[in-house]
């Protein structure tokens, strides 16, 4: 990331603490899966666990990551039939094939040779055209395979993985499970701006986590639309303002529609979404930005288990609407 949003939240956080407490905030900081990660948390032990959590990351990576070539994801997409899916690779393969049904396929893991065209995997940005666009379709669905007993089939070989939607939500689930095995049960993760908020602060008050304000381009300084209070609950925010590459005037989002082919043109700029796992709160926000904000707003308000807050286009410049129960959530909502 060119510009790292963790300080936004870490202000948030330390700024906040008690000068008394039963134990002191532990704070760890480091890289994974190409951004940052930040990790707060109270252990009455002082207990540094930067190094077990490195270690856990690191092993994510080598069973999910596309940056990794010998990942089990990158040899299951080369067809290399001695890769064997680990945990990792069936949660996350099984999360997606939930979120897929559940959105009618605005979410959809198969969207690998997509991206790859798009330019948003390893390889940087192609140019696509629609000849391109029609071919790839034809191995995008995520009806067309299966993981039955360990093994992953296809109905075409081409047909390739992209766990980027989900990956970093689940990471999130990770730490956080590590940390409750641990005893530890008070603490925020943040992995690259995806949230899991346990417990409360030492103090006894809520943690705090801030939302982007949408930018008018990449490289503008980041400013907080809203600041929302958490306990025991993860949040996620998929935006379409600083992910994109514009060739011939023309701007192209990562998030890319499953069922075009082209990138979703929506007047949402951002969605953020609130529920118990931050893998699926990632899941669910990235198919909110392919879905659009009425069909999103009727689809987590028809979901007893979802909030939502979503950012959009308006002739004036931008808006947000959020359901009630993100509302109650609320603390501080700046001028837009």
């Amino acid at each position: 990331m060119c510009i790292r949003s963790d300080f936004l939240i870490l202000l948030l956080l330390l700024g906040a603490c008690s000068a008394k407490k039963p134990s002191e905030a532990i704070q760890l900081l480091g890289e994974a899966q190409g951004t940052y990660y930040s990790i707060i948390y109270f252990d009455k032990e002082g207990r540094n666990v930067q190094s077990e959590i490195d270690s856990i990351l690191d092993a994510f990576d080598q069973s999910v990551s596309l940056w990794v070539p010998e990942s089990i994801l990158c040899r299951i997409n080369r067809n290399d039939s001695s890769a064997v899916p680990d945990q990792f690779f069936i949660d996350n393969f099984t999360i997606s094939q939930q979120v897929a049904i559940e959105t009618g396929g605005a979410f959809d893991m198969t969207i690998g040779p997509l991206a790859k065209a798009w330019g948003f995997g390893s390889d940087g940005v192609k140019h696509v055209d629609p000849q391109i666009v029609d071919s790839l379709l034809s191995l995008v669905g995520y009806q067309k395979v299966q993981l039955v007993n360990g093994e992953v089939t296809k109905s075409d070989p081409r047909i390739s993985f992209d766990f980027n939607a989900v990956a970093q939500g689940y990471s999130v689930d990770v730490v956080g499970g590590f940390l409750d095995r641990c005893g530890i049960h008070d603490y925020l993760v943040d992995i690259g701006g995806e949230v899991k908020a346990k417990g409360r602060k030492s103090d006894g008050s809520l943690w705090k986590i801030g939302i982007e304000q949408p930018a008018k381009d990449k490289n503008s300084y980041r400013v907080l639309s809203a600041v929302v209070e958490l306990e025991n609950a993860s949040i996620a925010t998929s935006g379409n303002y600083r992910k994109y590459f514009e060739e011939d005037g023309v701007r192209y989002s990562h998030t890319i529609d499953p069922k075009s082919g082209y990138p979703a043109k929506q007047t949402l700029l951002s969605a953020t979404i609130l529920c118990e796992s931050t893998a699926f709160a990632d899941a669910y926000a990235t198919a909110c930005m392919v879905m659009g904000l009425e069909k999103s707003l009727a689809f987590v308000n028809s979901n007893p288990n979802l909030e939502g807050f979503f950012i959009y286009t308006t002739p004036e410049g931008f808006a947000s609407v959020a359901t009630e129960g993100f509302k109650n959530k609320i603390t501080k909502e700046f001028n837009e």
